[in-house]
């Protein structure tokens, strides 16, 4: 009789619970997002909102207590290796989110990936693991970088702009943004200009623009290159004279420092804060009430990668030790999103609806991006067929 007495005063003595259940290890969660430099302010949407459904989730995914570790890969591919081999090696967690930028994504994939953990990218879709570099390991809650650039290329085709300026960034996204744009897009392309990832000083390129006179200009710039980028737009008086159609150039992380500079400029994406269902409703609420900003699509895919492991979390009732059912589980995608329809392609890359967005002022005198028009339905990536399981 005394024997279960000394056993369950021993567990007492270490710290461990007699319940097994109660004895589960937390889970962990590495994020790894921008949080310095021009572009902080995107990461921070992506953290600020996977906080936020870690909170209404009440800080627990399938019963077990969630913990969130958050560093800074400062927009630098060699800095976001050693920050994420820290969170595999030292932290040990279940799932990475991250990055923002494509670039990074391409420096922490195969880490993350050939460690056998689940990496969740809530912003950063590169065309390179659409396809035969696909795995299961890797997910995608926002997009395919192609189709947000492919509303703009339609639209601008639909409304029979014949010529069309391009610049964006020299990197991996900038270059599949461009391809994007191209695929509906048949008219004349009268300059393509890369400029460096980080540049802020765009008066040559304006130069350009204000002298070849063309139907509209295409670009993606994020971060503070867009802020930089709209108010000299607008600066040269060319905002008034030439269509502006960009995709994360224009958006809630970048309103607050452009402000009328932007409004009336249009956007491809995903979402909006005005999208009309009762759970985004909530959820902008709910962020503008924690953070005192409007979210932008970074903090709400980063929501529904939160809601998206929590659903794998408990569907294998928080056991992690059996990989290809955690993959079953997140391939399934059993969550409400944010965005309403959502379900994930063959590739880990999600078949959702695409919008063009406007920037308007609200009474509140806050600025948000609102829907003009929806134009893609249920639209997949055209990598996706190259994929083959794994």
């Amino acid at each position: 009789m005394r024997q279960p007495l000394k056993l369950a005063a021993l567990a007492m003595l270490l710290g461990v619970a007699a319940n097994p259940a109660a004895a589960q290890e937390k889970i962990k969660i590495g994020v790894i997002v921008t949080l310095s430099g021009p572009a902080a302010v995107l990461g921070q949407q992506a953290r600020d909102g996977l906080m936020l459904a870690v909170k209404d989730l009440g800080g627990k995914m399938g019963g077990r207590d969630v913990e969130v570790i958050a560093v800074d890969d400062e927009l630098k591919p060699d800095t976001a290796v050693t920050k994420v081999r820290g969170l595999l090696e030292r932290d040990k967690v279940d799932f990475v989110v991250g990055p923002i930028f494509s670039n990074i994504l391409q420096a922490i994939h195969k880490p993350v990936v050939d460690s056998s953990t689940f990496l969740i990218s809530p912003n950063a879709g590169p065309s390179s693991y659409a396809g035969k570099e696909c795995s299961r390991f890797f997910y995608v809650t926002s997009y395919q970088n192609d189709q947000v650039h492919e509303v703009l290329g339609k639209v601008a085709q639909d409304r029979g702009y014949k010529r069309v300026y391009v610049i964006v960034p020299n990197y991996q996204a900038g270059k599949d943004s461009v391809a994007g744009f191209k695929l509906d897009y048949k008219g004349e392309i009268v300059e393509e200009t890369y400029v460096p990832l980080g540049t802020l000083d765009f008066q040559v390129e304006l130069s350009k623009i204000a002298s070849m006179k063309p139907d509209a200009i295409f670009t993606f710039m994020p971060g503070g290159m867009g802020v930089s980028l709209v108010k000299q737009f607008k600066q040269a008086g060319l905002a008034d004279q030439i269509p502006f159609l960009s995709a994360f150039t224009v958006d809630e992380s970048t309103l607050p420092a452009q402000q009328d500079a932007a409004i009336g400029m249009f956007g491809g994406a995903d979402w909006a804060p005005n999208l009309d269902n009762p759970q985004n409703k909530k959820f902008v609420g709910e962020y503008e009430a924690a953070y005192n900003a409007v979210p932008a699509t970074y903090a709400f895919q980063a929501y529904d990668a939160a809601m998206l492991i929590d659903s794998a979390v408990r569907a294998v009732k928080g056991d992690l030790g059996n990989k290809d059912a955690v993959a079953a589980a997140l391939k399934k995608a059993d969550f409400t999103s944010l965005r309403g329809g959502f379900k994930f392609n063959t590739n880990g890359y999600p078949i959702q609806d695409f919008y063009l967005t406007k920037v308007a002022k609200r009474a509140d005198g806050k600025f948000q991006t609102e829907i003009v028009q929806k134009v893609f339905e249920n639209y997949g990536d055209r990598y996706a067929k190259d994929c083959v399981a794994n």
